[in-house]
C-alpha cells in the first residue's frame, strides 16, 4: 500500500469508447425495455383494479383459445387405434 493508483478497469463505471454495432443496439434496447417497464410499473401503480381486470381478462382469452385449440386437435384425431 505504498501509493494510490489510478485503477481504471473499465467495470467500475462507463466505458472510455462509446458502443457501436451490436453493442449499442443491445444496450438501446436495454434502455427501452427498461423504460417500457417503469412506464407498466408506474400505470399498475395509479390503476390497480384496472391493471387485474385487464390481467384476469387476459388469462380467460387465453385459456378459451387453448381450449379451442385442444378441441380442434381432438377433432381431427382419426380412432383407427380402437376400432
Amino acid at each position: 500500500m505504498a501509493d494510490k493508483q489510478n485503477l481504471n478497469a473499465g467495470f467500475t463505471g462507463t466505458p472510455a469508447e462509446p458502443p457501436e454495432g451490436l453493442t449499442k443496439a443491445a444496450k438501446l434496447a436495454a434502455d427501452g425495455m427498461k423504460r417500457e417497464a417503469y412506464a407498466v410499473a408506474s400505470g399498475v401503480r395509479d390503476h390497480p383494479h384496472t391493471a387485474s381486470a385487464l390481467l384476469l381478462a387476459t388469462g380467460i382469452l387465453a385459456f378459451g383459445f387453448g381450449y379451442l385449440l385442444g378441441q380442434s386437435s381432438r377433432e381431427n384425431m382419426t380412432r383407427r387405434y380402437w376400432r
